[in-house]
């Protein structure tokens, strides 16, 4: 399929693998005719579930969604709730099995409480697309960017470089049911563990629920109970703003370092000024595209190849793997950008 737009693509030097970002809109120049729909075929119906709506991570998600839509004709929106919370994002779910759409692609907050009501909607006939939730029963197919191993691996492998290899951490996450931002955190203890012995994590992981001013004031107490606090990191894209905010507040820099999850256009001027070292991210935007497209294979029978080495043409999706030998349905992409004040210029979303 050609693509309306243009954008370009930018590898970052402190990735391990291949690593894509843009501060446009998604680079689909490389997307298949054969996996991509176009306006000519039938449109179907597809509902994006994100976390919490309202935040910059998922603001651009919803532009890789809308794209997604404006490109190949079908209908196609993001929703979430004003605040993160299982409940809220279960309703959500429910209020669109009600509506009969034809497919929902989903990023859980919770899997356990979304078992359920993804069930009923498979049940129903609807197709379900998850993204960061490696470990969830009733989808179709379940799409990561990355190992999440590895990734949380190379998170630490900055914070420890940083830290001089020594010294008390602390590790937050949107929610203890969060599978993805677990098994990030899972892979920097794991590394640290085996690189770094003089370091240790302080306290169980933080619980933040996706929101800076949380992760400030948890941050803030955990600091509180250990001054000689030396390095955070974190699973969520709001603690790289929360810990920003408390480093530069308490006059921290070169004293408390972090390393994790961000966004530019969220922790830029902590960067900026030093008082964070790293973040680290995929493009939410390209996430979004890419679960759609799976959506509509899904819809149309060709689920049989959704499968290791599909090229969906679309940045760090080009040759996705099935890690689990007994789970076909979980595919991994390839890459993620790493972001320092070096190099933060070149990202802006």
């Amino acid at each position: 399929m050609k693509s309306l737009f243009s954008s370009v693509v930018l590898a970052a030097t402190l990735a391990v693998g291949p690593a894509f970002a843009s501060d446009g809109p998604v680079d689909t120049s490389n997307v298949r005719d054969d996996i991509a729909a176009d306006a000519t075929e039938k449109a179907y119906s597809i509902a994006t579930v994100v976390k919490v709506d309202g935040i910059a991570w998922f603001d651009r998600m919803r532009d890789g969604v809308k794209q997604f839509g404006a490109e190949t004709g079908h209908d196609t929106w993001m929703v979430g709730p004003s605040q993160a919370d299982a409940a809220a994002q279960v309703q959500l779910v429910e209020n669109l099995i009600a509506q009969g759409v034809d497919a929902i692609t989903i990023v859980p907050f919770s899997v356990e409480a979304l078992e359920p009501v993804l069930k009923k909607a498979r049940d129903r006939g609807i197709v379900v697309i998850a993204h960061e939730a490696s470990n969830i029963q009733n989808a179709d197919f379940i799409l990561e960017a990355f190992d999440n191993h590895a990734y949380g691996a190379k998170l630490m492998e900055v914070l420890g470089g940083y830290m001089g290899g020594e010294g008390s951490y602390v590790a937050t996450v949107g929610s203890l049911t969060s599978k993805s931002q677990n098994e990030w955190i899972d892979g920097a203890i794991a590394y640290q563990e085996e690189n770094f012995p003089n370091m240790s994590l302080v306290t169980e992981r933080l619980e933040t629920y996706d929101d800076a001013n949380t992760d400030y004031n948890k941050l803030k107490e955990v600091l509180t109970t250990y001054p000689d606090l030396k390095g955070i990191v974190g699973g969520p894209m709001p603690t790289s703003a929360g810990a920003g905010r408390l480093i530069a507040e308490r006059g921290l820099k070169d004293k408390l370092f972090f390393s994790g999850t961000g966004l530019v256009s969220v922790a830029g001027e902590y960067l900026e000024n030093g008082d964070i070292q790293y973040i680290q991210f995929w493009d939410p935007a390209v996430a979004g595209y890419a679960m759609n497209i799976l959506a509509v294979m899904a819809l149309e029978g060709k689920g049989a190849e959704i499968a290791a080495g599909l090229d969906l043409g679309l940045p760090g999706y080009t040759d996705l793997i099935t890690p689990v030998e007994d789970n076909p349905t979980l595919l991994y992409g390839a890459g993620w950008v790493g972001v320092t004040k070096d190099n933060m210029g070149e990202y802006n979303f």
